[in-house]
């Protein structure tokens, strides 16, 4: 990534924080239905019934799924007991997916901000509901801040629901110390490259090192023969991870956002991996999609001309 396209990157994770723009863009007439035409690049809409609409198409197609009602850092205890409610719902209308069905969530929406014991209480209550189907859950991973308690109650929460998992960030300086702990227990744990602004004393930048990093603790995780998601859409990385044939094996799952690099989730189901596809919906697509464009600049180009000219369904290309 260029200098240039690091700090647009910057930028863009400095705006998706600030509360004034958001709030400014949520009440928008003229802004918010135009910016949610291009989020529909990457967010399967605002109602669950969207979200669950997508998830059956990729389904039908051949993709595991997991899909997230999108929310975090939820300030009251009503907003977290409805975000609870709703990845219930979102579960029991999935409940017809016997299999290869995730249920993603971050902590914060449900109660962690407020109280980690009341983020252990919901998340007990939605592991119960997922278990009946045989859904996984997978406890999303946020601020570096956030890292301890998140694991706190992670460790809390799978110990008697293995389904449960948990997300870890490859950047974090302190991601190998707490994989080599996580391996002692059941869940399955994603490996993401970490989405976060963190500083320098806290986290590795986009770089060589960090792929290094990324791959050793995909190793790791391969010869502990634990449950492992790898969630990536660095090529070159996709690449070395295949050619070290890791993607055949059955603990092993490899998992793309919406939206995100279609062709390349695509090409590895057809090589045999058990490939998933990210799902969003939910009315807090601004935050999110603000990431995704930070990600990867030139996604803002597309956004732009999505505003102007929506594209086909994305869906159409998986």
């Amino acid at each position: 990534m260029s200098n240039e396209a690091r700090r647009a990157a910057h930028a863009l994770k400095v705006i998706a924080r600030n509360e004034q723009i958001k709030e400014y863009i949520q009440h928008s007439e003229d802004l918010y239905p135009l910016l949610l035409k291009g989020a529909k690049r990457f967010v399967a809409g605002e109602t669950r019934k969207e979200g669950i609409q997508k998830a059956e198409e990729l389904i039908q197609k051949g993709y595991q799924i997991s899909v997230e009602y999108i929310g975090e850092n939820t300030k009251t205890l009503e907003e977290c007991i409805e975000a609870k409610n709703e990845c219930i719902a979102l579960t029991n209308e999935l409940r017809q997916q016997q299999k290869n069905v995730t249920i993603s969530l971050d902590l914060s929406h449900i109660g962690l901000t407020l109280d980690p014991a009341l983020a252990v209480e919901h998340l007990q209550e939605i592991a119960k509901v997922a278990q009946i189907y045989g859904h996984t859950v997978m406890v999303s991973m946020e601020e570096s801040q956030k890292t301890e308690e998140i694991l706190e109650v992670y460790k809390t929460v799978t110990a008697q629901s293995p389904h449960v998992g948990i997300t870890v960030q490859a950047h974090l300086h302190r991601t190998p110390e707490d994989l080599a702990d996580l391996l002692n227990y059941p869940g399955k744990i994603r490996l993401v490259k970490g989405a976060y602004q963190e500083s320098a004393e806290v986290a590795i930048p986009r770089s060589k090192e960090l792929n290094k990093r990324y791959f050793e603790l995909v190793t790791t995780l391969i010869e502990a023969n634990h449950p492992v998601s790898i969630a990536t859409h660095d090529e070159e990385l996709i690449q070395k991870i295949v050619e070290s044939g890791y993607i055949h094996l059955p603990h092993v799952e490899c998992e793309m956002l919406y939206g995100i690099r279609p062709d390349l989730i695509r090409s590895l189901k057809e090589q045999g991996a058990q490939a998933q596809v990210y799902v969003t919906y939910g009315s807090e697509w601004y935050l999110y999609l603000c990431h995704r464009i930070a990600e990867f600049p030139p996604n803002l180009y597309r956004l732009l001309s999505d505003i102007i000219n929506p594209p086909e369904a994305e869906s159409a290309l998986y």
